[in-house]
């Protein structure tokens, strides 16, 4: 392992200590016992309580107890394992498609999930791939959207499309594609807003954007990335299923695993919903956001050793 590599999972196992230590106290008494009926349905609610889920929290407690780790086996080795497989599946890094220029991808997410800084960070990780990158702020609702992402953008290398504070997203979306395929950009990224208060006027905001963009390309935008802020726990379930009524969501991103206890909402997400897991963020730097691996999570969500 590289010592970039070894740096990055170290930086996931600190950020998911909080969630770790969440379970790691409901488990330690439990797995400690013998694992009868009445152990195992402790088990189940510890691992609801720390935000897997009940369907979640019933798959492993029935391979636990399918299992039956004998003396001297680490009963968590065996959940990580499970965990594993429901979430491998589901990492899948964001690749862009050669054959489309600009690759369009949507990101959505609702205000505060840490959308825009995703964006620039994103931006940064095509940027170190040689990819040339062209970004639209389309939350035009907010000033500070289209201030923030201006700073961030210049951070990542990345040029950004902006209208004025309350235009036309739509417009700029059109705009913004256009000055891509004018400049033979790779990808075009535009942020949009994510005001879920008012549900009716966002969905029809984004449904413009998706409309004026297959104008240009009818088979845009070719991703729709939401991005997730972890520490809403099992409220990103409603989330998810919101957007996906607003927009085709073809993957997410979480962010803000290093300050939350509720880190294992992420599995609960790939379980309900089995869309692709991009990346995870652990921090505020541009640097701070790395592909989804299955293995590395579930073993640092248990405290276990790489």
């Amino acid at each position: 392992m590289s010592d970039e590599s070894a740096g990055w999972l170290a930086r996931l196992r600190r950020g998911l200590g909080r969630s770790s230590a969440k379970i790691g106290e409901s488990l330690s008494g439990i797995l400690r016992r013998h694992l009868d009926p009445a152990a195992m349905r402790e088990l189940e609610d510890a691992l609801i309580a720390a935000d897997l889920g009940p369907t979640v929290a019933a798959r492993l407690v029935q391979a636990l107890a399918s299992a039956r780790p004998g003396e001297g086996e680490d009963p968590r080795v065996l959940l990580a394992d499970e965990i594993t497989k429901i979430l491998g599946p589901m990492a899948k890094p964001l690749t862009l498609d050669p054959a489309r220029r600009p690759h369009v991808i949507l990101v959505a997410g609702v205000n505060g999930s840490g959308k825009t800084t995703t964006i620039a960070k994103l931006a940064r990780i095509f940027r170190d791939q040689g990819r040339t990158v062209l970004l639209a702020a389309g939350d035009t609702f907010r000033a500070a959207a289209i201030e923030q992402l201006q700073i961030w953008g210049e951070r990542a290398g990345a040029a950004v499309v902006v209208s004025k504070p309350g235009g036309d997203s739509a417009a700029l979306a059109f705009v913004a594609f256009e000055r891509a395929r004018a400049e033979g950009a790779d990808v075009l990224m535009i942020d949009t807003a994510g005001r879920l208060h008012n549900k009716a006027d966002l969905m029809a905001e984004l449904q413009k954007i998706v409309r004026v963009l297959k104008k240009l390309d009818p088979s845009a935008p070719h991703d729709c990335v939401l991005v997730m802020d972890a520490n809403v726990g099992q409220n990103a379930i409603a989330q998810v299923a919101t957007f996906r009524e607003l927009a085709d969501v073809t993957g997410l991103v979480l962010t803000k695993l290093d300050g939350t206890a509720k880190g294992g909402v992420v599995v609960a997400l790939a379980e309900k919903f089995a869309l692709p897991i991009h990346a995870v963020g652990v921090g505020e730097g541009i640097d701070d956001l790395r592909p989804f691996e299955a293995r590395a999570f579930a073993r640092a969500l248990l405290d276990l050793a790489d």
